[in-house]
């Protein structure tokens, strides 16, 4: 990985606003994320402010003039184009992907007719509606599916409201999620979770992750008591890594991201299965990204510097 040689990470732009919180439900990450990249930023000479998106961000960049804004948000607003929005207009590099790959990343609908289009297998889904009456959804499910069944929100991150779900729960479930109006009903693919980083055009590395829990969920990624256990480097052949990071780069240039993203797997019998690709993966204690790139000889700040070093307007 020549690519990450010291020598090509001198960031000369000091000056760095990070931006966390927000109002989504993946909140306390997103804050998590901000304080460790502004901690490990400021230790390494940077000079840092942190903000929540909003007015005070607004008076921020006006008396601080950062030379890049590190994008930290999760979930909606902070990775589905909204905020990207915003900080086009301010004409100050951001971190991570731009408006229109954000918002493709985000609508797990339309990665996945993407996907398909270009020939990146999927688990087989359709979309369900809540105003549609859910009697005919059991026959629905048999004829397209099978069951289990996966449901969840088109536009959340960090499996926040996913389910797997049998005849029994199924409709215990959905009653969860009514407040989406619309929601994803996928095939279950059971097999191994594993994970794929590309920073830049540039593929990084893999883990695999086997959670005490039914599948990788929310409680599964940020509660240390859930004992997920994390396996790098991930037990494939050799011809079968490099097709699992082909697909990753393939994905990610599809959509056409910038910066770090993590695509997220299901090895079942041979086949790789994309279930979604995530523009802003987590930075704090527990996240794939930066263990993966510490298995890999590149320290955190190091991270930093490649995920700034690629900051831009205009994407």
């Amino acid at each position: 990985m020549n690519f990450l040689k010291e020598k090509s990470l001198n960031i000369n732009l000091k000056k760095i606003l990070v931006v966390s919180g927000g109002i989504s439900k993946e909140r306390l990450i997103s804050l998590d994320t901000g304080k460790q990249v502004a901690k490990t930023l400021i230790r390494n000479g940077y000079k840092v402010k942190i903000s929540e998106p909003g007015s005070k961000m607004l008076e921020i960049i006006k008396s601080f003039k950062p030379n890049i804004i590190f994008n930290a948000l999760h979930g909606q607003f902070g990775e589905d184009g909204y905020i990207q929005i915003i900080l086009e207009t301010f004409r100050i590099p951001y971190t991570h992907s731009g408006v229109i790959s954000s918002a493709i990343a985000m609508d797990k609908i339309l990665s996945k007719k993407i996907f398909i289009k270009n020939n990146i297998l999927t688990p087989k889904y359709f979309l369900f509606s809540f105003d549609k009456s859910k009697s005919s959804l059991m026959k629905i499910i048999e004829k397209k599916l099978k069951f289990p069944v996966v449901i969840k929100p088109i536009n959340e991150g960090s499996s926040v409201d996913v389910f797997i779900c049998n005849k029994q729960n199924l409709f215990k479930k959905l009653k969860i999620l009514e407040n989406y109006k619309r929601i994803l009903i996928e095939e279950f693919i059971p097999g191994r979770e594993i994970q794929a980083a590309i920073i830049g055009k540039k593929k990084l590395g893999a883990i695999e992750l086997k959670p005490k829990r039914k599948f990788y969920d929310y409680q599964a990624k940020y509660n240390p008591k859930a004992k997920t256990q994390h396996v790098i480097p991930v037990d494939l052949s050799e011809k079968d890594y490099l097709k699992l990071m082909k697909i990753s780069l393939k994905a990610h240039n599809l959509i056409g991201c910038r910066g770090v993203t993590r695509s997220d797997f299901k090895y079942h019998k041979g086949k790789f299965y994309l279930l979604e690709i995530n523009t802003q993966p987590g930075m704090t204690n527990l996240s794939l990204v930066p263990e993966i790139a510490a298995y890999h000889g590149i320290s955190f700040i190091n991270l930093l510097k490649l995920i700034l070093k690629d900051a831009s307007t205009n994407k």
